[in-house]
């Protein structure tokens, strides 16, 4: 191979994707610049106006365009008592494709590792801020059945339990050390239709 320096670091900025290595970087590196005008000069243009125009929403956390506003929070159409906090936008897109959960989400933008870093990141005074204005009855915590996710739900419960809100977390069909942007539409449904009532201050 010839060290052309663009292309090994292009390569090596394509095999930090997730699920992608240097020799499946190498493969559509080699894609790109055999396709550089029908593929390499749109992809350019359209990853800069990724990166100038769409950003994370500071209120719910899913992503929002510059241009338009935040669709997941001027859902105004539909007015929702449930809200589904999740961990990263990657949850929320498989939720809401496996058409199991109508409601609001809440995304928290990461999980509280287990030497309690990330606290302060994750977006939780505005999750208490859309509780309340939006009149949530129920809060449902779909984080991870892995050590980072569930000590996260166990911090989110603990932020909300002052709250006027019953607070639930998927149940059965969620698999110890799964995450929910791996599991498929049956466990999905699963999880949902059988979780758990955690604490309901409501009563």
């Amino acid at each position: 191979m010839q060290n052309i320096s663009e292309i090994e670091e292009l390569i090596k900025l394509i095999s930090r994707l997730p699920g992608l290595g240097p020799k499946s970087a190498k493969r559509i590196v080699l894609k790109l610049i055999n396709n550089r005008d029908e593929l390499v000069k749109p992809m350019a243009n359209t990853l800069a106006q990724v990166y100038k125009n769409v950003i994370r929403c500071n209120s719910c956390g899913s992503l929002k365009s510059n241009l338009s506003g935040c669709l997941n929070c001027d859902n105004a159409k539909n007015k929702y008592s449930k809200i589904c906090v999740v961990e990263d936008i990657a949850d929320q897109w498989s939720i809401e494709n496996s058409n199991i959960f109508q409601g609001y989400f809440h995304i928290l933008g990461g999980t509280i590792s287990s030497v309690g870093q990330r606290k302060e990141e994750l977006l939780l005074d505005s999750l208490v801020e859309r509780i309340n204005k939006q009149k949530i009855e129920e809060v449902i915590l779909a984080t991870s059945a892995t050590v980072e996710g569930q000590t996260t739900a166990y911090y989110v419960q603990d932020s909300l339990k002052n709250l006027d809100v019953k607070i639930t977390k998927l149940a059965q069909g969620l698999p110890v050390g799964g995450e929910i942007e791996s599991l498929d539409d049956g466990t999905l449904f699963s999880a949902f239709k059988n979780r758990s009532n955690l604490i309901s201050n409501s009563d």
